[in-house]
């Protein structure tokens, strides 16, 4: 058996709407590329990167989603093994935005309880075209039970605003996610930590990703 070249690893799950830059987050920090070619994702996608945290080799296993309400039944049901859940909108498009408190009550409805998660305002770069102020970001989002909630202070849900194309915060954000997840893993014996439940190749016929 091949020796594993990890200590930990960790499911992390991009939600948000369609065209909010999440394919482009994600390639920013796995590839350091910047790409706007991408078509939407289909279905769900992954990417593989290992940081050193705190003297750990971590294996971040990143779930790229579809925004679009057709694939909602596929996608929902990669949140339940998810650690950490970023969710991203578009600083320039109030609508995704205003669709954050959706994306919340999802991950009330079908991911573990104790998932870390993290809020991101895309396409920061683009202060000409914003329409999100920073502090809607940082205080209110809407959410659960109908009732608004403070996320970023109150319900220790860590905020920042990214460009994937500027590369701004992109790295920062997913360290910081892994950190926290880090921060409350219980010491495990070797070879006892989480099972990696892919075979490191996609997932086949959900991949349809292109650029030029």
């Amino acid at each position: 058996m091949a020796k594993k070249t990890y200590d930990l690893l960790f499911k992390l799950l991009l939600i948000g709407d369609s065209g909010v830059g999440k394919t482009c987050v994600l390639f920013r920090f796995s590839d350091d590329a910047f790409n706007t070619t991408f078509i939407s994702t289909i279905g769900i996608d992954f990417k593989i990167k290992t940081v050193e945290l705190q003297g750990k080799k971590i294996k971040l296993q990143i779930w790229d989603t579809a925004g679009q309400e057709r694939f909602h039944t596929i996608t929902t049901s990669y949140y339940r093994g998810a650690m950490g859940i970023m969710l991203v909108y578009d600083i320039t498009t109030a609508k995704s935005f205003e669709n954050i408190s959706k994306w919340l009550r999802n991950i009330d409805e079908h991911a573990n309880e104790d998932v870390e998660r993290m809020l991101l305002g895309n396409k920061c770069d683009m202060e000409d075209k914003r329409v999100v102020p920073k502090a809607k970001g940082e205080q209110l989002v809407g959410g659960r039970r109908g009732e608004a909630v403070m996320i970023a202070k109150e319900h220790g849900i860590r905020f920042f605003e990214t460009s994937a194309k500027a590369n701004i915060n992109i790295e920062k954000a997913f360290l910081t996610l892994a950190e926290d997840i880090l921060r409350k893993t219980p010491v495990k014996e070797p070879n006892s930590e989480n099972v990696d439940i892919s075979s490191g190749s996609g997932v086949t016929g959900w991949k349809s990703k292109c650029c030029s």
